[in-house]
Protein backbone atom coordinates (compact mmCIF):
# COMPACT_ATOMS: atom_id res chain seq x y z
CA UNK A 1 0.00 0.00 0.00
CA UNK A 2 1.39 3.48 -1.09
CA UNK A 3 2.18 5.25 2.22
CA UNK A 4 0.01 8.74 3.02
CA UNK A 5 2.54 10.31 4.97
CA UNK A 6 4.51 13.46 4.02
CA UNK A 7 7.99 11.36 4.51
CA UNK A 8 8.38 7.49 4.97
CA UNK A 9 12.73 8.88 5.72
CA UNK A 10 14.55 11.92 7.02
CA UNK A 11 17.15 13.24 4.16
CA UNK A 12 19.83 12.47 6.52
CA UNK A 13 18.63 9.02 6.85
CA UNK A 14 19.27 7.26 3.10
CA UNK A 15 21.80 4.54 2.93
CA UNK A 16 23.36 2.09 0.59
CA UNK A 17 21.11 -0.27 2.02
CA UNK A 18 18.13 1.87 0.58
CA UNK A 19 19.02 1.86 -2.69
CA UNK A 20 16.12 0.32 -4.85
CA UNK A 21 13.27 1.46 -2.55
CA UNK A 22 10.62 3.91 -3.36
CA UNK A 23 11.50 6.80 -1.04
CA UNK A 24 9.05 10.09 0.08
CA UNK A 25 11.35 12.74 1.75
CA UNK A 26 10.51 16.83 2.73
CA UNK A 27 12.29 19.41 3.46
CA UNK A 28 13.72 23.04 2.35
CA UNK A 29 15.63 23.60 -1.25
CA UNK A 30 19.23 24.53 0.20
CA UNK A 31 20.69 24.45 -3.54
CA UNK A 32 19.79 23.76 -6.88
CA UNK A 33 22.49 22.95 -9.50
CA UNK A 34 21.58 22.75 -13.35
CA UNK A 35 23.97 20.68 -15.27
CA UNK A 36 22.10 21.18 -18.74
CA UNK A 37 21.47 17.21 -19.31
CA UNK A 38 20.80 16.83 -15.30
CA UNK A 39 19.35 19.24 -12.53
CA UNK A 40 20.38 18.27 -8.71
CA UNK A 41 18.70 19.73 -5.66
CA UNK A 42 20.05 19.47 -2.09
CA UNK A 43 17.09 19.12 0.20
CA UNK A 44 17.72 19.50 3.54
CA UNK A 45 15.35 18.51 7.00
CA UNK A 46 16.50 18.35 10.46
CA UNK A 47 18.25 14.86 10.05
CA UNK A 48 21.00 16.06 6.91
CA UNK A 49 20.96 16.81 3.25
CA UNK A 50 20.11 14.49 0.39
CA UNK A 51 20.84 15.39 -3.08
CA UNK A 52 17.60 15.26 -5.73
CA UNK A 53 18.16 14.34 -9.47
CA UNK A 54 16.32 14.67 -12.86
CA UNK A 55 17.52 14.17 -16.04
CA UNK A 56 16.26 16.43 -18.53
CA UNK A 57 14.15 14.06 -20.23
CA UNK A 58 12.07 13.71 -16.87
CA UNK A 59 8.97 15.57 -16.11
CA UNK A 60 10.50 16.47 -13.31
CA UNK A 61 13.22 18.19 -14.81
CA UNK A 62 11.59 21.58 -15.02
CA UNK A 63 9.62 21.47 -11.70
CA UNK A 64 13.09 20.69 -9.91
CA UNK A 65 15.05 23.80 -12.05
CA UNK A 66 12.44 26.25 -10.65
CA UNK A 67 12.84 25.74 -7.18
CA UNK A 68 13.97 28.62 -5.19
CA UNK A 69 16.38 28.73 -2.01
CA UNK A 70 14.39 27.77 0.88
CA UNK A 71 11.20 26.62 -0.45
CA UNK A 72 9.37 23.89 1.07
CA UNK A 73 9.05 20.67 -1.02
CA UNK A 74 7.83 16.93 -0.91
CA UNK A 75 9.71 14.69 -2.99
CA UNK A 76 9.08 11.19 -4.56
CA UNK A 77 10.76 8.79 -6.23
CA UNK A 78 13.37 5.63 -6.04
CA UNK A 79 16.77 6.21 -4.58
CA UNK A 80 19.67 4.95 -6.20
CA UNK A 81 23.93 5.00 -5.80
CA UNK A 82 25.41 8.18 -6.68
CA UNK A 83 28.38 8.22 -9.94
CA UNK A 84 29.97 10.58 -7.80
CA UNK A 85 29.89 10.15 -4.33
CA UNK A 86 30.34 13.09 -1.67
CA UNK A 87 32.47 11.76 1.47
CA UNK A 88 31.43 14.77 3.08
CA UNK A 89 27.99 14.14 3.72
CA UNK A 90 26.59 11.18 5.91
CA UNK A 91 24.39 10.39 2.23
CA UNK A 92 27.04 10.93 0.10
CA UNK A 93 26.48 7.64 -1.49
CA UNK A 94 22.94 8.11 -2.76
CA UNK A 95 20.68 10.00 -4.32
CA UNK A 96 16.86 10.12 -5.34
CA UNK A 97 15.73 9.82 -8.59
CA UNK A 98 12.63 12.36 -8.73
CA UNK A 99 9.24 11.10 -9.96
CA UNK A 100 6.79 13.39 -8.30
CA UNK A 101 7.52 16.68 -6.80
CA UNK A 102 4.81 18.60 -4.71
CA UNK A 103 5.84 22.66 -3.76
CA UNK A 104 4.26 22.83 -0.27
CA UNK A 105 5.29 26.41 0.18
CA UNK A 106 7.40 28.41 -1.70
CA UNK A 107 9.55 31.06 -0.10
CA UNK A 108 10.76 34.57 -0.54
CA UNK A 109 14.71 34.93 -0.86
CA UNK A 110 16.28 34.57 3.31
CA UNK A 111 18.68 37.81 3.65
CA UNK A 112 21.18 36.00 4.65
CA UNK A 113 22.71 32.11 3.54
CA UNK A 114 21.24 29.37 5.47
CA UNK A 115 24.15 27.75 6.20
CA UNK A 116 27.36 26.95 9.15
CA UNK A 117 29.37 30.02 7.63
CA UNK A 118 26.80 32.70 7.02
CA UNK A 119 27.09 35.92 5.67
CA UNK A 120 24.67 37.34 8.07
CA UNK A 121 25.60 39.26 11.08
CA UNK A 122 24.70 38.42 14.40
CA UNK A 123 21.75 41.21 14.72
CA UNK A 124 20.37 40.74 11.72
CA UNK A 125 20.07 36.54 12.84
CA UNK A 126 18.78 37.57 15.52
CA UNK A 127 16.01 39.45 13.84
CA UNK A 128 15.10 36.32 11.90
CA UNK A 129 15.81 33.84 14.30
CA UNK A 130 13.29 31.42 12.77
CA UNK A 131 15.76 31.45 9.89
CA UNK A 132 19.27 31.61 11.91
CA UNK A 133 17.63 28.42 13.64
CA UNK A 134 17.40 26.10 10.59
CA UNK A 135 21.44 26.57 9.72
CA UNK A 136 22.46 22.82 10.58
CA UNK A 137 24.79 24.32 13.37
CA UNK A 138 22.24 25.73 15.25
CA UNK A 139 19.72 22.64 14.89
CA UNK A 140 23.09 20.53 16.14
CA UNK A 141 23.65 22.88 19.30
CA UNK A 142 19.63 22.41 19.91
CA UNK A 143 20.01 18.58 19.71
CA UNK A 144 22.88 18.38 22.08
CA UNK A 145 21.31 20.06 24.52
CA UNK A 146 18.19 18.43 24.59
CA UNK A 147 20.48 14.96 24.62
CA UNK A 148 22.35 16.51 27.95
CA UNK A 149 18.94 16.86 29.30
CA UNK A 150 18.31 13.33 28.32
CA UNK A 151 21.13 12.09 30.18
CA UNK A 152 20.74 14.94 32.96
CA UNK A 153 16.93 13.10 33.59
CA UNK A 154 17.66 9.57 33.22
CA UNK A 155 20.64 9.56 35.75
CA UNK A 156 18.90 11.35 38.18
CA UNK A 157 15.68 9.36 38.51
CA UNK A 158 18.15 6.16 38.40
CA UNK A 159 19.14 8.11 41.48
CA UNK A 160 16.20 8.46 43.34
CA UNK A 161 15.53 11.97 42.31
CA UNK A 162 11.68 13.95 42.25
CA UNK A 163 11.80 16.38 39.21
CA UNK A 164 9.05 18.65 41.21
CA UNK A 165 7.59 21.91 39.61
CA UNK A 166 8.29 25.13 41.68
CA UNK A 167 5.87 28.31 40.84
CA UNK A 168 7.19 31.18 38.35
CA UNK A 169 5.25 34.00 40.59
CA UNK A 170 6.63 33.97 44.17
CA UNK A 171 7.89 36.69 46.85
CA UNK A 172 10.94 39.48 46.37
CA UNK A 173 13.44 37.79 48.46
CA UNK A 174 17.11 39.65 48.85
CA UNK A 175 19.16 37.36 46.42
CA UNK A 176 22.07 39.25 45.73
CA UNK A 177 20.58 40.58 41.68
CA UNK A 178 17.48 42.50 41.23
CA UNK A 179 14.59 40.53 41.01
CA UNK A 180 11.90 41.00 37.80
CA UNK A 181 8.71 41.94 39.45
CA UNK A 182 4.95 41.31 38.62
CA UNK A 183 2.17 43.55 39.88
CA UNK A 184 -0.75 42.08 41.34
CA UNK A 185 -4.32 42.89 39.75
CA UNK A 186 -6.01 40.80 41.93
CA UNK A 187 -3.99 42.56 45.36
CA UNK A 188 -3.41 46.37 43.95
CA UNK A 189 -0.27 47.32 45.62
CA UNK A 190 1.56 44.20 46.25
CA UNK A 191 4.05 42.77 44.02
CA UNK A 192 4.65 39.31 42.92
CA UNK A 193 8.56 38.38 41.72
CA UNK A 194 10.14 36.04 39.24
CA UNK A 195 12.67 33.65 40.81
CA UNK A 196 16.03 34.19 40.77
CA UNK A 197 16.20 30.70 41.51
CA UNK A 198 14.12 27.94 43.32
CA UNK A 199 16.78 28.51 46.03
CA UNK A 200 14.16 28.33 49.21
CA UNK A 201 11.30 26.56 47.70
CA UNK A 202 13.46 23.65 47.34
CA UNK A 203 14.54 23.97 51.11
CA UNK A 204 10.94 23.84 51.77
CA UNK A 205 10.58 20.54 49.75
CA UNK A 206 13.71 19.37 52.37
CA UNK A 207 11.61 20.20 55.28
CA UNK A 208 8.56 18.65 53.46
CA UNK A 209 10.32 15.30 53.41
CA UNK A 210 10.94 15.13 49.19
CA UNK A 211 14.63 13.90 50.25
CA UNK A 212 15.79 14.40 46.65
CA UNK A 213 14.66 17.15 44.26
CA UNK A 214 15.56 18.25 40.82
CA UNK A 215 14.32 20.52 38.33
CA UNK A 216 14.71 22.00 35.06
CA UNK A 217 14.10 25.64 36.55
CA UNK A 218 13.79 29.10 34.71
CA UNK A 219 14.88 31.62 36.56
CA UNK A 220 15.10 35.85 36.01
CA UNK A 221 17.61 37.95 36.97
CA UNK A 222 17.16 41.50 35.82
CA UNK A 223 20.98 42.25 35.47
CA UNK A 224 23.15 43.72 32.42
CA UNK A 225 23.46 40.87 29.51
CA UNK A 226 26.88 39.30 28.20
CA UNK A 227 28.06 36.56 26.32
CA UNK A 228 27.89 33.91 28.97
CA UNK A 229 24.71 35.73 30.97
CA UNK A 230 21.25 36.23 29.94
CA UNK A 231 18.30 37.67 32.34
CA UNK A 232 16.76 34.63 31.58
CA UNK A 233 18.37 31.33 31.57
CA UNK A 234 18.01 27.28 32.50
CA UNK A 235 18.94 25.37 35.97
CA UNK A 236 19.46 22.09 36.29
CA UNK A 237 18.26 22.66 40.01
CA UNK A 238 18.86 19.48 42.96
CA UNK A 239 18.50 19.37 46.35
CA UNK A 240 18.91 16.87 48.65
CA UNK A 241 18.56 15.71 52.67
CA UNK A 242 20.43 14.16 55.20
CA UNK A 243 23.73 14.38 53.07
CA UNK A 244 27.29 14.97 53.26
CA UNK A 245 29.48 17.55 50.87
CA UNK A 246 31.46 14.62 50.13
CA UNK A 247 28.39 12.39 49.11
CA UNK A 248 27.45 15.60 46.93
CA UNK A 249 30.93 15.51 45.22
CA UNK A 250 30.58 12.05 44.57
CA UNK A 251 26.37 11.86 42.44
CA UNK A 252 27.26 15.16 40.58
CA UNK A 253 30.78 14.34 39.40
CA UNK A 254 29.15 11.13 37.92
CA UNK A 255 26.68 13.33 36.79
CA UNK A 256 29.24 15.31 34.34
CA UNK A 257 30.88 12.06 34.07
CA UNK A 258 27.33 10.29 32.68
CA UNK A 259 27.33 12.94 30.30
CA UNK A 260 30.49 13.95 28.68
CA UNK A 261 30.27 9.50 28.02
CA UNK A 262 26.97 9.97 26.83
CA UNK A 263 27.20 12.94 24.78
CA UNK A 264 30.77 13.33 23.57
CA UNK A 265 31.88 9.79 24.20
CA UNK A 266 34.70 10.77 26.38
CA UNK A 267 36.05 9.62 30.04
CA UNK A 268 36.88 12.39 31.82
CA UNK A 269 38.56 10.38 35.13
CA UNK A 270 38.57 12.05 39.07
CA UNK A 271 37.79 16.18 39.40
CA UNK A 272 40.31 17.93 41.22
CA UNK A 273 39.93 19.71 44.35
CA UNK A 274 41.37 23.01 45.37
CA UNK A 275 39.76 25.51 47.95
CA UNK A 276 39.01 29.23 47.19
CA UNK A 277 42.06 30.41 49.22
CA UNK A 278 44.38 27.94 47.18
CA UNK A 279 43.00 29.03 43.89
CA UNK A 280 42.79 32.06 44.40
CA UNK A 281 46.58 32.25 45.43
CA UNK A 282 47.62 30.35 42.59
CA UNK A 283 45.26 31.51 39.72
CA UNK A 284 43.96 34.19 40.78
CA UNK A 285 40.67 33.38 40.13
CA UNK A 286 37.69 31.06 41.49
CA UNK A 287 37.33 30.04 38.26
CA UNK A 288 40.30 29.22 36.89
CA UNK A 289 41.08 27.82 33.20
CA UNK A 290 43.04 24.60 34.14
CA UNK A 291 43.65 23.93 31.03
CA UNK A 292 46.75 25.60 30.89
CA UNK A 293 49.16 24.68 33.83
CA UNK A 294 50.71 28.12 34.27
CA UNK A 295 50.11 29.20 37.57
CA UNK A 296 51.27 31.72 40.17
CA UNK A 297 53.88 31.04 42.77
CA UNK A 298 54.64 32.92 45.99
CA UNK A 299 58.12 34.16 45.97
CA UNK A 300 57.85 36.61 48.90
CA UNK A 301 60.95 35.19 50.83
CA UNK A 302 63.13 35.44 48.03
CA UNK A 303 61.88 38.97 46.79
CA UNK A 304 62.27 40.68 50.07
CA UNK A 305 66.20 40.25 49.92
CA UNK A 306 66.85 41.43 46.18
CA UNK A 307 67.08 44.88 46.88
CA UNK A 308 63.87 45.78 44.73
CA UNK A 309 62.35 48.75 46.53
CA UNK A 310 58.82 48.05 45.38
CA UNK A 311 58.81 44.63 46.57
CA UNK A 312 59.71 46.23 49.83
CA UNK A 313 56.82 44.92 52.80
CA UNK A 314 54.62 43.61 49.69
CA UNK A 315 53.69 40.07 48.45
CA UNK A 316 55.29 38.75 45.64
CA UNK A 317 53.89 36.19 42.94
CA UNK A 318 55.62 34.47 40.09
CA UNK A 319 54.73 33.43 36.88
CA UNK A 320 56.76 32.05 34.31
CA UNK A 321 55.57 31.07 30.60
CA UNK A 322 57.79 28.49 28.54
CA UNK A 323 58.23 30.16 25.30
CA UNK A 324 56.17 32.88 25.48
CA UNK A 325 57.73 36.57 24.21
CA UNK A 326 55.87 39.70 24.72
CA UNK A 327 56.18 42.93 23.24
CA UNK A 328 56.73 46.61 25.17
CA UNK A 329 53.33 47.21 24.42
CA UNK A 330 51.89 43.91 25.55
CA UNK A 331 54.03 44.96 29.41
CA UNK A 332 52.45 47.94 29.31
CA UNK A 333 48.82 47.09 28.89
CA UNK A 334 49.80 43.80 31.44
CA UNK A 335 50.51 46.80 34.22
CA UNK A 336 47.43 48.55 33.33
CA UNK A 337 45.44 45.78 34.17
CA UNK A 338 47.21 45.09 37.13
CA UNK A 339 47.46 48.44 38.96
CA UNK A 340 43.29 48.58 37.81
CA UNK A 341 42.55 45.75 40.09
CA UNK A 342 44.57 46.53 42.75
CA UNK A 343 47.99 44.97 42.58
CA UNK A 344 50.96 47.77 43.29
CA UNK A 345 53.11 46.48 40.90
CA UNK A 346 54.56 44.36 37.78
CA UNK A 347 58.16 43.65 36.24
CA UNK A 348 58.79 41.21 33.47
CA UNK A 349 61.78 39.18 32.44
CA UNK A 350 62.58 37.67 29.06
CA UNK A 351 65.20 34.80 28.66
CA UNK A 352 65.84 34.60 24.66
CA UNK A 353 68.75 31.76 23.92
CA UNK A 354 71.69 32.91 25.84
CA UNK A 355 70.54 36.37 26.73
CA UNK A 356 68.32 37.30 29.78
CA UNK A 357 66.96 40.87 29.81
CA UNK A 358 64.87 42.58 32.37
CA UNK A 359 64.37 45.98 34.41
CA UNK A 360 65.24 44.70 37.35
CA UNK A 361 68.70 43.85 36.69
CA UNK A 362 69.74 46.82 38.02
CA UNK A 363 68.62 45.05 41.04
CA UNK A 364 70.40 41.65 41.50
CA UNK A 365 71.66 39.19 39.15
CA UNK A 366 69.14 38.05 36.39
CA UNK A 367 71.13 34.42 36.30
CA UNK A 368 70.25 33.70 39.70
CA UNK A 369 67.13 32.95 38.41
CA UNK A 370 68.37 29.83 36.68
CA UNK A 371 65.20 29.34 34.23
CA UNK A 372 64.98 26.66 32.22
CA UNK A 373 64.79 27.25 28.31
CA UNK A 374 63.35 30.40 26.78
CA UNK A 375 60.64 32.36 28.30
CA UNK A 376 58.75 34.81 30.12
CA UNK A 377 58.55 35.41 33.52
CA UNK A 378 56.00 38.35 35.24
CA UNK A 379 56.59 39.21 39.09
CA UNK A 380 53.30 40.54 40.47
CA UNK A 381 53.59 42.93 43.73
CA UNK A 382 50.25 42.79 46.55
CA UNK A 383 49.48 45.01 49.54
CA UNK A 384 50.51 42.50 52.07
CA UNK A 385 47.69 42.94 54.45
CA UNK A 386 44.68 43.08 51.41
CA UNK A 387 46.42 41.38 49.13
CA UNK A 388 44.26 41.83 45.61
CA UNK A 389 44.50 38.61 44.23
CA UNK A 390 42.14 39.10 41.39
CA UNK A 391 45.16 40.68 39.69
CA UNK A 392 46.79 38.22 39.46
CA UNK A 393 43.42 36.07 37.78
CA UNK A 394 43.42 39.46 35.20
CA UNK A 395 47.20 39.22 34.45
CA UNK A 396 46.69 35.62 34.27
CA UNK A 397 43.98 35.68 31.86
CA UNK A 398 45.39 38.54 29.73
CA UNK A 399 49.09 36.90 29.28
CA UNK A 400 47.65 33.63 27.96
CA UNK A 401 45.17 35.89 25.63
CA UNK A 402 47.63 37.93 24.17
CA UNK A 403 50.41 35.37 23.67
CA UNK A 404 47.57 33.19 21.94
CA UNK A 405 48.88 29.86 23.86
CA UNK A 406 46.91 26.90 22.78
CA UNK A 407 44.96 25.09 25.36
CA UNK A 408 47.05 21.99 26.86
CA UNK A 409 44.46 20.07 27.02
CA UNK A 410 40.38 20.12 25.36
CA UNK A 411 38.51 19.87 29.21
CA UNK A 412 39.82 21.39 32.41
CA UNK A 413 37.62 20.07 35.79
CA UNK A 414 38.25 21.50 39.05
CA UNK A 415 35.83 21.41 42.40
CA UNK A 416 36.66 25.01 44.44
CA UNK A 417 35.50 24.32 47.70
CA UNK A 418 35.29 26.44 51.36
CA UNK A 419 34.77 29.62 49.93
CA UNK A 420 34.21 32.52 52.33
CA UNK A 421 30.50 32.68 53.94
CA UNK A 422 31.09 36.90 54.08
CA UNK A 423 32.15 39.37 51.68
CA UNK A 424 32.27 42.99 51.76
CA UNK A 425 30.51 45.04 49.09
CA UNK A 426 32.67 48.58 48.09
CA UNK A 427 31.15 50.46 50.79
CA UNK A 428 32.44 48.01 53.70
CA UNK A 429 29.34 46.53 54.55
CA UNK A 430 29.08 43.12 55.22
CA UNK A 431 27.03 40.38 52.74
CA UNK A 432 26.71 37.00 51.83
CA UNK A 433 29.08 35.75 49.76
CA UNK A 434 27.14 32.99 47.83
CA UNK A 435 23.36 33.27 49.30
CA UNK A 436 22.44 33.96 53.05
CA UNK A 437 21.27 30.49 53.53
CA UNK A 438 24.51 28.55 53.20
CA UNK A 439 25.95 26.31 56.40
CA UNK A 440 29.06 27.52 57.86
CA UNK A 441 32.03 25.36 58.32
CA UNK A 442 31.05 23.65 61.98
CA UNK A 443 34.85 24.94 63.51
CA UNK A 444 33.94 28.66 61.93
CA UNK A 445 30.46 29.22 63.82
CA UNK A 446 31.64 30.33 66.80
CA UNK A 447 33.16 33.43 64.54
CA UNK A 448 30.26 34.61 62.47
CA UNK A 449 29.90 37.76 64.88
CA UNK A 450 33.60 38.46 65.75
CA UNK A 451 35.33 37.34 62.94
CA UNK A 452 32.36 36.98 60.38
CA UNK A 453 35.31 37.19 57.42
CA UNK A 454 37.04 34.72 58.35
CA UNK A 455 34.00 31.76 58.54
CA UNK A 456 34.13 29.79 55.75
CA UNK A 457 31.41 28.25 54.21
CA UNK A 458 30.67 24.56 53.14
CA UNK A 459 29.79 25.91 49.46
CA UNK A 460 31.43 24.64 46.42
CA UNK A 461 31.20 25.34 42.47
CA UNK A 462 32.82 22.89 39.28
CA UNK A 463 34.39 24.95 37.41
CA UNK A 464 35.01 23.52 33.38
CA UNK A 465 37.57 25.23 31.48
CA UNK A 466 37.87 28.41 33.52
CA UNK A 467 33.48 28.48 33.59
CA UNK A 468 31.54 28.23 36.60
CA UNK A 469 29.25 25.09 35.66
CA UNK A 470 27.89 24.66 38.86
CA UNK A 471 27.27 26.14 42.69
CA UNK A 472 25.99 24.70 45.16
CA UNK A 473 26.15 24.54 49.28
CA UNK A 474 25.05 22.67 52.29
CA UNK A 475 22.05 24.54 54.22
CA UNK A 476 21.60 26.45 57.20
CA UNK A 477 18.87 23.86 59.21
CA UNK A 478 17.99 25.18 62.78
CA UNK A 479 16.38 28.46 62.72
CA UNK A 480 18.71 30.07 65.37
CA UNK A 481 21.85 29.63 63.25
CA UNK A 482 20.07 30.81 60.41
CA UNK A 483 19.06 33.96 62.52
CA UNK A 484 22.52 34.23 63.89
CA UNK A 485 23.81 34.82 59.65
CA UNK A 486 20.70 37.26 59.33
CA UNK A 487 21.90 39.56 62.05
CA UNK A 488 25.16 39.01 61.14
CA UNK A 489 24.22 40.58 57.65
CA UNK A 490 22.15 43.52 59.29
CA UNK A 491 19.00 42.20 59.67
CA UNK A 492 17.47 43.13 62.77
CA UNK A 493 14.33 40.37 64.39
CA UNK A 494 11.79 42.52 62.66
CA UNK A 495 13.08 42.73 59.23
CA UNK A 496 14.35 38.93 59.16
CA UNK A 497 10.95 38.03 60.10
CA UNK A 498 9.40 40.08 57.00
CA UNK A 499 11.24 39.02 54.76
CA UNK A 500 12.44 35.15 55.67
CA UNK A 501 9.41 34.81 58.35
CA UNK A 502 8.23 31.92 56.37
CA UNK A 503 11.38 30.02 56.17
CA UNK A 504 12.40 30.35 60.05
CA UNK A 505 9.21 29.15 60.72
CA UNK A 506 9.62 26.17 58.32
CA UNK A 507 12.82 25.61 60.18
CA UNK A 508 11.20 24.94 63.47
CA UNK A 509 9.57 22.51 61.87
CA UNK A 510 12.14 19.31 62.10
CA UNK A 511 14.28 20.73 59.22
CA UNK A 512 16.48 17.61 58.07
CA UNK A 513 20.67 18.29 57.33
CA UNK A 514 20.65 19.24 53.19
CA UNK A 515 22.26 20.91 50.47
CA UNK A 516 22.34 20.93 47.10
CA UNK A 517 23.48 22.67 43.97
CA UNK A 518 22.57 23.94 39.98
CA UNK A 519 24.28 23.93 37.30
CA UNK A 520 24.19 26.19 34.74
CA UNK A 521 22.65 24.78 31.55
CA UNK A 522 23.13 27.43 29.08
CA UNK A 523 26.61 27.38 29.74
CA UNK A 524 27.10 24.00 29.95
CA UNK A 525 25.61 23.57 26.87
CA UNK A 526 27.70 26.44 25.53
CA UNK A 527 30.82 24.67 26.16
CA UNK A 528 30.01 21.00 25.08
CA UNK A 529 28.76 22.48 21.68
CA UNK A 530 31.44 24.59 20.91
CA UNK A 531 29.84 28.11 20.66
CA UNK A 532 31.13 31.39 22.22
CA UNK A 533 28.00 32.76 23.48
CA UNK A 534 24.78 31.80 25.28
CA UNK A 535 22.71 32.94 22.31
CA UNK A 536 24.40 29.81 20.51
CA UNK A 537 22.54 27.56 22.52
CA UNK A 538 19.12 29.15 23.50
CA UNK A 539 16.68 28.91 21.29
CA UNK A 540 15.10 32.50 21.17
CA UNK A 541 17.78 34.58 23.39
CA UNK A 542 18.20 38.60 23.68
CA UNK A 543 20.63 40.77 22.67
CA UNK A 544 23.14 42.65 25.28
CA UNK A 545 20.76 45.36 25.41
CA UNK A 546 17.70 42.60 26.59
CA UNK A 547 15.46 42.91 23.11
CA UNK A 548 14.50 40.27 21.40
CA UNK A 549 14.38 41.82 17.83
CA UNK A 550 12.43 39.32 16.51
CA UNK A 551 9.07 39.50 18.89
CA UNK A 552 10.76 43.15 19.09
CA UNK A 553 10.43 42.87 23.12
CA UNK A 554 10.32 45.09 25.20
CA UNK A 555 7.04 46.87 23.25
CA UNK A 556 5.04 49.77 25.02
CA UNK A 557 1.73 48.90 26.40
CA UNK A 558 -1.58 49.41 25.00
CA UNK A 559 -2.62 52.89 26.50
CA UNK A 560 -5.47 51.36 27.91
CA UNK A 561 -3.50 48.16 29.44
CA UNK A 562 -0.95 50.55 30.55
CA UNK A 563 -3.22 52.69 32.53
CA UNK A 564 -5.04 49.38 33.98
CA UNK A 565 -1.59 48.36 35.67
CA UNK A 566 -0.49 51.83 36.78
CA UNK A 567 -3.47 51.82 39.07
CA UNK A 568 -2.37 48.46 40.55
CA UNK A 569 1.32 49.73 41.23
CA UNK A 570 0.03 52.96 42.60
CA UNK A 571 -2.62 51.75 44.33
CA UNK A 572 -1.99 52.73 47.86
CA UNK A 573 -0.29 49.14 49.56
CA UNK A 574 -2.19 49.92 53.00
CA UNK A 575 -5.53 49.39 50.57
CA UNK A 576 -3.92 45.66 49.70
CA UNK A 577 -5.49 43.00 51.73
CA UNK A 578 -3.42 41.92 54.94
CA UNK A 579 -4.21 38.52 55.23
CA UNK A 580 -3.50 35.73 52.13
CA UNK A 581 -6.38 33.51 53.87
CA UNK A 582 -9.20 33.14 51.32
Amino acid sequence: MESTAYRTHGCGELRPQHVGQRIKVVGWVRRVRDLGHFVFVDLRDRSGILQLYAPVQSPCYAELKALGREWVIQAEGHLRLRESPNPALPTGQVELKVEKLVVLNRSQVPPFLIEDETDGQEELRLRYRYLDLRRPIMQRRLELRAEVLHVVRSYLRSRGFLEIETPMLIRSTPEGARDFVVPSRLRPGTFYALPQSPQLLKQLLMIAGYDRYFQIARCFRDEDYRGDRQAEFTQIDCELSFVTQEEIFAIFAGLVREVYAQVLGIEIGEIPRLSYAEVMQRYGSDKPDLRYSHAWEEVTDWAQGQGVPFWAGRKVFWLWVPQGKASRKQIDRWQTIAKEQGALSLATVQKERDSISSSLSKFFSLETLSLEGEGLGLWVGLDKDKPAYAALGAVRNAVLRDLNLPPEKPWAFLWVKDFPLFEEDAEGRLQAAHHPFVLPHPEDIDKIEEAPLAVRAQAYDLVINGYEILSGSLRCHTPELQMRIFRALGFSEEAAQAKFGFLLEALSYGAPPHGGCAFGLDRWVMLLSGGQSLRDVMAFPKTTSGADLMLQAPAPLDPAQKAEVLRWISADESSAPSTFVE
